[in-house]
């Protein structure tokens, strides 16, 4: 019997090349890394320090132009009146001068339509004063002036207290002052309104504001 064909089996790929030979030149390409020049670190450190400086010129001057609410104060609370009548209830005849400060903290100057300063006597409202328009300058304060006159003002819960207060020399008040106007920001007109309430205490004897705390609403 004839042994099957055998057929030839192709040779194995190569995935190389052979050596050239040793009397054959040869040429290399060496690739060294690249690192920026001392100028070429100059000019990106000076990008980068420009654009941060440019940043924070930016930062600073939204901060300083944004505007913010006026800071309103009594500096003065003089109590020039006052007379307790028991008939036929009890009640309160009171004047009060007032002294108001505002202080602008923007870079620009307000123009207020009012300011209105109520004045209470432990919870309880005794009445309202209200100034006239003016304007305030910028970086700069104003001082207002107002007279409160209340007469046969009821305190039929406080006359107790009242008559304790006045017997140690101090009157604790409660005032709340609001202003309203607008701030003249370049070419425009931005309305403001602040809200500020205090807890007054008022020497007798010398008329004189001995403590005030105060903290916006």
């Amino acid at each position: 019997m004839a042994s099957p064909k055998q057929t030839p089996t192709d040779p194995p790929p190569i995935y190389y090349h052979p050596l050239p030979p040793e009397d054959q030149p040869q040429n290399y390409i060496i690739i060294l890394p690249h690192h920026p020049s001392t100028r070429s670190r100059r000019r990106l450190w000076r990008r980068i320090l420009l654009w941060t400086t440019s940043l924070l010129i930016a930062a600073a001057a939204v901060y300083l132009l944004w505007p913010s609410d006026p800071e309103l104060s009594i500096v003065r609370l003089s109590l020039d009146r006052l007379k307790i009548r028991v008939l036929p209830s009890p009640s309160l005849d009171i004047t009060l001068d007032l002294v108001v400060k505002i202080r602008n903290r923007d870079f620009y100057s307000i123009d207020y339509e009012s300011v209105i300063v109520g004045i209470g006597y432990r919870g309880k409202q005794l009445g309202v004063a209200t100034s006239a328009h003016g304007h305030v300058r910028a970086r700069a304060s104003s001082y207002i002036n107002a007279t409160l006159v209340l007469d046969g003002v009821e305190v039929l819960s406080d006359a107790i207290l009242l008559l304790e207060d006045l017997v140690k020399g101090v009157i604790p008040f409660d005032t709340v002052s609001m202003i309203r106007g607008r701030i003249g920001l370049f070419f425009f007109e931005i309305p403001i309104e602040a809200k500020v309430s205090c807890e007054v205490e008022v020497n007798t004897d010398n008329q004189t504001v001995v403590r005030q705390n105060c903290y916006p609403e």
